[in-house]
């Protein structure tokens, strides 16, 4: 593997870990913010959607600006526009200027959240293997530093515009210095031959591919089969998102209700109750460490198949266990379930038509964040009408519909696989 391919690799990983820590800087000062600003949870609550809309349309932006100007462009430039946006919740008095900074940082990290996803399907698509889960991983990693961090400057009694303004600054350095390592433009197959080579090889992530390489070829019928190919991604791409909603919706109700859950269903002190969602998003970390090598060896339709069911599993033993520990097992469970099924649907959706890399990304990253938002909302409504255990009934359904979906992630090369490896 080339030094400049490594070199864009490692890049990729600065920007999804800075990514992490800008967001985790933010989340580690919200009761800081909210105290100072005097805003109720409600209120709180209303103003974290004004975030979430800002974030879902700077991503419908960058998808359209990473296709056309490159990653390396669009990558650095969100980044430093995202550290430098940090500092602006950490500013307000009020809440109407708090809603104006949160929909700007939220519009910002939007942008660098969808450039650099397309540039780490451009980087995955050079690599010919799995790499994206890894990428997913450190911006985890990016949120334990930013919680670090945040206990740091809260020992030092520094006050959220200042511990922010300084990680912004920080961000904007590390935004910067890592931009030269980029990929220029996304890497393309040089001929149809190539295409199907890698496509057989298990490159490809999709039959799109091979046919967008195929376009290159001087032949009238691969012209006709890159066509064809066109028309029915439009339709895949939304089937993705669908399933990233569903997954991401999961995700969310789990960051917001799993250390309620061990309170207030299982009676667990607040302080150990904290360690369920400890548990969840440990799973999650080191299953999206590992899950680049088991797409490697199984597909990725296995992964989100497999990995949703093992969530189904999980959820299931929350919903219906009275121990607290079985209930920490199935956290755990649902972690390591969801963590590789992300990743998946983003580079499935970035692999579908490499020319349309980020507009595609944004669709199926947009609609999955919609889901996130949603799914402590969701769960919340649903407990004026049942217990908080019973609610989850709701993510063990999503879940299975996702296993059964799964196969919308199926290539020729999964085919080739099923025989010699048997299933996960």
């Amino acid at each position: 593997m080339n030094a400049p391919l490594r070199a864009a690799r490692v890049a990729t990983f600065v920007y999804f870990s800075l990514c992490g820590t800008l967001m985790g800087t933010w989340v580690v000062n919200i009761p800081a913010i909210e105290e100072r600003v005097g805003i109720s949870h409600a209120t709180l609550g209303g103003l974290l959607v004004l975030l979430g809309l800002g974030a879902f349309v700077g991503m419908q932006v960058a998808g359209r600006l990473t296709d056309s100007l490159g990653a390396r462009v669009v990558v650095p430039t969100t980044g430093v526009l995202c550290s430098a946006a940090l500092v602006l919740p950490g500013l307000p008095q009020d809440p109407w200027t708090l809603a104006a900074a949160l929909m700007v940082f939220g519009f910002c990290n939007g942008c660098l959240d969808v450039s650099m996803n397309a540039h780490a399907v451009h980087v995955e698509k050079a690599y010919g293997r799995p790499v994206m889960s890894a990428f997913h991983a450190t911006f985890s990693v990016g949120g334990v530093l930013a919680a670090l961090v945040g206990a740091a400057a809260a020992s030092a009694a520094l006050s959220p515009a200042a511990g922010m303004a300084v990680m912004g600054a920080l961000g904007v350095v590390v935004a910067l210095v890592s931009a030269r390592a980029l990929l220029p433009a996304a890497p393309a197959v040089a001929d149809a031959d190539s295409a199907r080579d890698a496509y057989s090889a298990g490159e490809a992530h999709s039959a799109e591919d091979a046919y967008s390489a195929e376009e290159a070829a001087p032949t009238g019928k691969a012209g006709q089969a890159s066509a064809a190919a066109r028309r029915g991604t439009s339709g895949r791409i939304w089937i993705l998102a669908a399933l990233a909603l569903m997954v991401m919706l999961c995700e969310g109700a789990a960051n917001d209700w799993s250390a309620l859950h061990l309170k207030d269903v299982l009676g667990a002190p607040a302080s150990t109750a904290a360690f369920a969602y400890g548990t969840f998003a440990a799973t999650m970390t080191i299953g999206r460490l590992l899950a680049d090598r088991l797409v490697a060896r199984f597909g990725s339709m296995a992964i989100l198949r497999h990995g949703a069911a093992t969530a189904a599993v999980g959820i299931a033993i929350v919903t219906v266990s009275p121990w607290m520990w079985a209930a920490f097992a199935g956290w755990a469970l649902f972690g390591l379930g969801l963590s590789g099924c992300v990743p998946q649907l983003f580079s499935a959706a970035g692999h579908a038509d490499p020319a349309a890399a980020g507009a595609n990304v944004s669709r199926v990253a947009g609609l999955g964040y919609v889901g996130m938002l949603a799914g402590p909302a969701v769960i919340g409504w649903l407990t004026h009408f049942t217990a908080l255990n019973h609610t989850f009934v709701l993510l063990i359904l999503l879940c299975a519909i996702t296993a059964v979906a799964a196969g919308i992630l199926r290539t020729d090369s999964d085919r080739t696989r099923e025989p010699a490896h048997g299933s996960l």
